[in-house]
C-alpha cells in the first residue's frame, strides 16, 4: 500500500538556474556623481529674482520713514545745539550740510553711471541700425560716436588714430564697421576675457578648497558682480553701487530665462572633465563646472556691456575661457 503522506519526486530535465546567474536589478542611483555647479545656480537665481510689488513698496516706505526720522533727529539735535551753545549749533549745521552735499554727489555719480550704461546701450543699436541699413554715412556717423565715447583714453590713441585713416578709405559701411571692431574692441575683448578668467579661477578655487556652507555660494555672487562691474568700466560703462546691481541682475535674469545657467552643449568637454575630478573630490568637479557657470555670465556681460555686437570677431567660449583660466588649478587644466 502507498503511503500517501511521503514526498513526491518530480525529475526536471534541465537543473533550475543558479540566484547568482540572475541578471542585476535596475535600481536608480541615489544621486547624480555628474557635478552641476549648484554654488553657481543658486547665487544668479538668488541675484535674478524679482523682488514683488508688495515687498518694493515695503522698502519704499520704510526708505521714507527712515528719511523722515533722521530728518527730524538732525533738525531738533541742531535746534538744541544752537539753544546750548551757538557756536556748538552752526559747528553741527556745517556737519549736516556737509554729509548732504555727500550725498548729493553720490547721487549724481550714480545716475552718471546709468547715462554711461544708457549709452553703450544706444551705441550698440546704432551699429545694428546701420549694419543692417548698409547706408556709409549712417556707419560713418556711429563709428566717429565710438571713437568720441574713447576719446580720454589713452591707450586707444593709436587704434583710434589707425580706425581715422582706415575710416578714410572704407568703400561700405560693412566694412567701416568691421574695421571700428577690430581697432577699438580687440583690444577691450582681451581685457574683458582676463577679468572672466580671473573671475572663473577665483570661483573654482574656493568651490574646491573652501568647505564652509554656502561659502561658494557667496564667493560666487560678490565674484560675478565684481567681474561685470570690471566688464561695464572696460567698455566705457563705468557703473556705481546701483548701476553695477542692475545690470547684474540684468545680465542674470537673462541667463536665467534662456537657461543658459545649466549644463549645455557648450559645457560637454567641461562637464566630462568636472565628472572625472569628481570621481577623485567632488568639490574640485563643482569648482570646475561652476568657473565654467562663471565664463558663461562673463561671456553675457560681454554681450550686454559691448557697444558693438560680434560680427568681425569671434566671440569668446566658454570652453577656451575655463581652459585658460583653470590652467595649473586641476588635472584637468594640466591635462589640457
Amino acid at each position: 500500500m502507498t503511503d500517501k503522506t511521503a514526498p513526491v519526486l518530480i525529475e526536471l530535465d534541465t537543473p533550475p538556474p543558479s540566484p547568482a546567474e540572475a541578471p542585476p536589478l535596475d535600481e536608480p542611483p541615489l544621486h547624480d556623481p555628474r557635478p552641476e555647479g549648484r554654488a553657481m545656480q543658486i547665487a544668479a537665481r538668488l541675484a535674478a529674482r524679482p523682488a514683488s510689488r508688495i515687498t518694493r513698496f515695503f522698502w519704499r516706505a520704510a526708505g521714507a520713514l527712515l528719511a523722515f526720522v533722521a530728518s527730524v533727529a538732525a533738525w531738533n539735535f541742531v535746534v538744541g545745539l544752537f539753544v546750548a551753545n551757538p557756536v556748538l549749533g552752526w559747528v553741527g549745521t556745517v556737519l549736516i550740510g556737509a554729509f548732504l552735499l555727500a550725498a548729493v554727489l553720490l547721487a549724481g555719480r550714480e545716475l552718471a553711471a546709468f547715462a554711461r550704461l544708457r549709452r553703450l546701450d544706444r551705441l550698440h543699436r546704432a551699429v545694428s541700425a546701420a549694419t543692417v541699413a548698409g547706408d556709409l554715412a549712417q556707419a560713418r556717423r556711429v563709428v566717429a560716436d565710438l571713437s568720441a565715447l574713447y576719446a580720454a583714453r589713452p591707450e586707444l590713441d593709436w587704434s583710434r588714430a589707425r580706425l581715422a585713416e582706415r575710416a578714410a578709405e572704407a568703400v561700405d559701411a560693412d566694412t567701416l564697421l568691421h574695421s571700428a571692431e577690430r581697432e577699438l574692441m580687440g583690444p577691450l575683448d582681451a581685457a574683458a576675457r582676463l577679468e572672466v578668467e580671473a573671475a572663473a579661477r577665483t570661483v573654482a578655487t574656493v568651490t574646491a578648497l573652501v568647505p564652509l556652507a554656502l561659502a561658494d555660494v557667496f564667493a560666487a555672487l560678490a565674484a560675478n558682480l565684481r567681474m561685470i562691474r570690471r566688464i561695464a568700466e572696460i567698455y566705457g560703462g563705468r557703473a556705481g553701487s546701483f548701476g553695477s546691481w542692475r545690470l547684474a541682475r540684468t545680465v542674470l535674469t537673462h541667463l536665467v530665462a534662456t537657461g543658459a545657467v545649466a549644463a549645455g552643449d557648450d559645457l560637454i568637454e567641461t562637464l566630462a572633465g568636472g565628472g572625472l575630478l569628481s570621481k577623485i573630490s567632488r568639490r574640485f568637479g563643482e569648482g570646475v563646472v561652476n568657473g565654467a557657470l562663471t565664463a558663461r555670465v562673463g561671456i553675457a556681460a560681454l554681450e550686454v556691456c559691448r557697444p558693438m555686437p560680434f560680427a568681425a570677431l569671434e566671440k569668446p567660449r566658454v570652453t577656451n575661457l575655463i581652459s585658460r583660466a583653470l590652467t595649473g588649478l586641476f588635472p584637468k587644466a594640466k591635462a589640457e
